[in-house]
Parts: structure tokens; C-alpha cells; sequence
């Protein structure tokens, strides 16, 4: 049985992250939202209430009651959770001075509780909230305190129950890391078997039982979590999987035959489809964002359905879902929001049943899995790509002639960054070609060509990134490089914003 440690959701931005940590600790958890803990589950072996948007005293603030939970598995509520622990059990909690956001340290922490355990004097941790709480519930002790927050952390008597008002799960909480470690191997007895190699085998067995004998058909795209789990398929099952590789005319300089001779030396079982003239076909003088998204995903849906109906025997339709495409997140308003599904919208009448190996996986325990069934590292660590390529980074409509001048300066611009050491630095890299002409001199002649953005950024998981600062050295070079090279640029920019307020991709 692979026990867990549950993480019920209030709401919270980093509750992902909290989810990561914890899967760092090679112990597996689940998120779920606050109001759907599973009763009555062995495998769970400890509880974290996550923070929140709303305060604890707000009419619309997410409750539950502590009682399905007190005295079962050990407790942890971080910030909001801590909050929801104290006002419950008869605390008060208030609106604090002044927002406490930022960093700060704990200027007495008792390191003989076995939360704070390895704790050094003055440990910088991260707060992020617009209440306190004032008094704590009869009999709790304040077990960490800031210069501005007396209980900053505290234990309940008598009990596994605690709670911190700052976020150990940020990277600027400088021992957080440690205080979760305490929680979820000492504290709730994990026995850390959560492995890449431990899930290789188990799901390899799983896959074998689920499908038997039936055909399986998986969508590739090239990308990292697609190719994970056709090779983790084909060590299941072999040939019965068949992978649908579509080229939509959007993709990267030559990358639909590297990524196809990539498939075959994975011994994987591929058919490619060139679909681009149908593509652009339908694209013509199409300019809204939104309608082009809306095109390229009908027109896919169109060719894999084609193709699959092809496999005769098909079963089951494969997915390289993740788990944060899963996850229920919650708002504000109390209404539970779907991620997106990897191929949303696949027709019903396939009547396919689905298959999602990776569905428990982040995105680096998904580059982990790779390694370990040997992928090779270029495939391994490759950046996202949007699904519908190049078409997201031309900013009009999109032509044959448009992508190719997108495909030759991305071309460089990715191929410098690897020559430079810097592409593993990069989160995400890319070109953005602009609807708009500037005009230039070349040869002492006048140009007036198109321009191009530059865009590089740094993450962790992509839901707040940074712009990367390159080398002013390597920007030269590229913007000498592109000009020089691709017929039709004549000036390149380069993005400097940050997610948020921006995206990573411009539409």
C-alpha cells in the first residue's frame, strides 16, 4: 500500500509547491480540495492545511471540521491552515497592523519541539498575510515567534497539531524545507519509497494488468511529458501501443523529423502525419488569438481521429497528463476550476477509455521517470512548447512564409543558447514575431522588414516566472546572428517582463 500525506487545498498559490516539497522528501501526497478529504483511507498518514486568499472570519471562508481529523493523523496547517486551527478551536485571529509580507526571522524558536528540530537561531522564513492570530486556543504554546508576530508557530497540547503562519514551502523560508522534513518523516513516519525506479516498476505491472491484451493509441507532441509516457507504454505493453506524431506546419526548424527519428531510436511505434498544408489552409487570414487556437485544436482533433480510426482493435487513448493538469484548484467566489486537459475535446464517439500513467507526477519527478527508463537528455530536458507551435508567436495571421522566418530566427536563438551553456538555465526560450515593419539600413540600402522579440524566461513550475538575464554578450550575438541570417528581419528586441503581470508566451 503507498501511503500518503494529504494536502487539502484552501485556495492557495503555492499549494503546488507544497505538493513539490513534499514529493522532494521521496513520500507521495495527493491535493485535494479542502471539502473532499477521503474518510476512511489507511494509506493516509499525515494531513496539511494549505494557506488561502479569504480570512478565516469572512463569511465565504473555507471551513471544515477539525473533529474528521483531530486525533487520527498528525496535523500541520501553514498560514491560513494555521489560522483556520486557532479561530476553530476558540483563538482569535484579527486583521494584522500592517500586511505581513516578505521575509522575516524567527527570533525564538524552540528547537527542542520536534517540528523545529536542526533549527538555527534567527532562521529566515517568508510571511504572506493580512491577519494574525492574536490568542491562541486554551492550553496551545507558541512554539516560534518574529520581532511582529508572537505565534508565529505553535503545538496544541496533547496532540500531533501544529501550525505556522509562514509559508515553509517558498524558497526564501531558508530551512523549510526542513521543518516539512520533520513533519513528514519524523513526525508522520514516512517511509520515503516514493522513487522514480519505484515507479517505473509499479506502474509498468499496473499498465500491463489495465490494458492486457487491448491496442492503445497515444497523441506525441514532441514534448517532455508526451514521450515519457509512450516509452513508459512500450515497456508495458510493446507493440500493441501505436503513437500519432501530427505536424500541424507550426513546429520548430526540422523538428518533426528530429523528433521522429528521436521515436524510432526509443523503438517506439510511430506514425507521422503532415498535416500542414490542411493547417494553414484553414488559417488563412484568420488574426484572433483565440480563433486560431480554436482552429488548431479542431483541425488536430480532425487528423488524430483519422489516424486513430486507423488502429484497428483500439482500446484505450493514452495521455502524458500530469498531475498539475489535475489538480482542482479553488477561487475566491468557492468555485471549483478545472486545469486544462492535456487533449481536451477528443470526440466522444471514439468511445476510447483513457490511460494516463503520469497523472500522479510533477513535471520533474516526469523528467526523473525519463532518466530513469533511459531517454536520452535532450528529449529529457527539453523546454515546453505551447501545443499549437509557432502559431502562438506569430502575431497576426499565420503563413507558410511567416513561420518560416519564425522558424530560422528560433532556430538560432535556441541553438545559441545551447552553444552558450545557457539553455538548461532557461525555463522556456523562444521568438515572437510582431505584426508590425521597422525600418532599417543594409548594404546602404533601406529596408523596412519585420520585427522580432526575444524571449527567455526562468521557473519553476511556470506559474510565476522571470525574465532571464542573459549575457548583453550572447543578446548580441543573436540579434547580429538573426538579422544577418534571416531574410526578411531587420530588428530584434528582447522581453524583459515578468509572470506575472505578463505571460510567458504573448497570446
Amino acid at each position: 500500500m503507498q501511503e500518503k500525506i494529504i494536502i487539502l487545498d484552501f485556495g492557495s498559490q503555492t499549494t503546488q509547491l507544497i505538493g513539490r516539497r513534499i514529493r522532494e522528501l521521496d513520500t507521495f501526497c495527493e491535493i485535494l480540495p479542502y471539502n473532499k478529504f477521503p474518510k476512511d483511507d489507511p494509506s493516509v498518514i499525515g494531513v496539511i492545511l494549505s494557506g488561502s486568499p479569504l480570512s478565516v472570519y469572512d463569511k465565504e471562508a473555507f471551513r471544515i471540521d477539525l473533529n474528521d481529523i483531530r486525533g487520527k493523523y498528525p496535523i500541520l496547517g501553514i498560514c491560513y491552515g494555521a489560522q483556520l486551527i486557532s479561530y476553530s478551536l476558540g483563538g482569535r485571529v484579527e486583521p494584522a497592523g500592517s500586511r505581513e509580507y516578505g521575509r522575516a526571522n524567527l527570533q525564538y524558536v524552540d528547537t527542542a519541539n520536534p517540528l523545529f528540530k536542526g533549527f538555527e537561531p534567527n532562521s529566515q522564513i517568508w510571511m504572506s498575510h493580512g491577519d494574525t492570530i492574536t490568542a491562541l486556543p486554551a492550553g496551545f504554546r507558541t512554539i516560534a515567534s518574529t520581532d511582529s508576530v508572537k505565534n508565529a508557530a505553535f503545538q496544541a497540547p496533547d496532540e500531533p497539531m501544529w501550525g505556522v503562519q509562514f509559508h515553509p514551502e517558498v524558497f526564501h523560508s531558508l530551512q523549510g524545507s526542513l521543518l516539512l522534513k520533520n513533519f513528514v518523516v519524523d513526525i508522520c513516519g514516512s517511509r520515503q519509497d516514493w522513487s522514480a525506479a519505484a515507479f517505473v516498476e509499479t506502474t509498468v505491472a499496473e499498465l500491463k494488468a489495465q490494458i492486457g491484451q487491448d491496442q492503445v493509441i497515444l497523441g506525441l507532441s514532441g514534448g517532455v511529458d508526451s514521450s515519457v509516457a509512450a516509452v513508459l507504454l512500450n515497456r508495458a505493453i510493446g507493440r500493441q501501443l501505436t503513437c500519432i506524431f501530427v505536424d500541424h506546419g507550426m513546429l520548430r526548424k526540422n523538428e518533426f523529423q528530429n523528433v521522429m527519428h528521436d521515436y524510432e531510436c526509443l523503438g517506439l511505434n510511430v506514425v507521422g502525419v503532415d498535416a500542414s498544408e490542411k493547417f494553414f489552409r484553414d488559417l488563412q487570414g484568420v488574426r484572433e488569438p483565440e480563433a486560431k487556437r480554436k482552429i488548431i485544436g479542431r483541425d488536430f482533433i480532425e487528423v488524430f481521429d483519422a489516424e486513430a480510426r486507423k488502429v484497428t482493435g483500439a482500446r484505450w487513448l493514452a495521455q502524458g497528463t500530469i498531475y498539475p493538469d489535475r489538480i482542482e484548484s479553488l477561487n475566491i467566489t468557492g468555485k471549483v476550476i478545472k486545469s486544462h486537459h492535456n487533449v481536451g475535446g477528443l470526440p466522444q464517439q471514439m468511445n476510447l477509455k483513457l490511460c494516463e500513467p503520469l497523472k500522479w507526477l510533477f513535471k520533474d519527478e516526469v523528467r526523473r521517470v525519463g532518466r530513469q527508463l533511459g531517454m536520452p537528455e535532450h528529449l529529457i530536458g527539453r523546454h515546453p512548447f505551447p501545443g499549437p507551435g509557432l502559431g502562438v508567436r506569430i502575431l497576426s495571421d499565420i503563413t507558410p512564409e511567416k513561420v518560416r522566418i519564425l522558424q530560422e530566427a528560433d532556430d538560432i536563438f535556441i541553438q545559441g543558447l545551447r552553444d552558450w551553456g545557457l539553455y538548461d538555465q532557461v525555463w522556456q526560450a523562444g521568438v515572437i514575431l510582431l505584426p508590425v515593419q521597422s525600418v532599417g539600413v543594409m548594404g546602404d540600402e533601406r529596408t523596412y522588414e519585420q520585427a522580432v522579440v526575444l524571449r527567455a524566461v526562468t521557473s519553476s513550475d511556470a506559474m510565476t516566472a522571470d525574465w532571464a538575464h542573459l549575457p548583453y554578450d550572447f543578446l548580441a550575438k543573436m540579434s547580429n546572428e538573426i538579422i544577418n541570417k534571416v531574410k526578411g528581419v531587420n530588428r530584434v528586441a528582447y522581453d524583459i517582463s515578468s509572470k506575472p503581470p505578463a505571460t510567458i508566451e504573448w497570446e
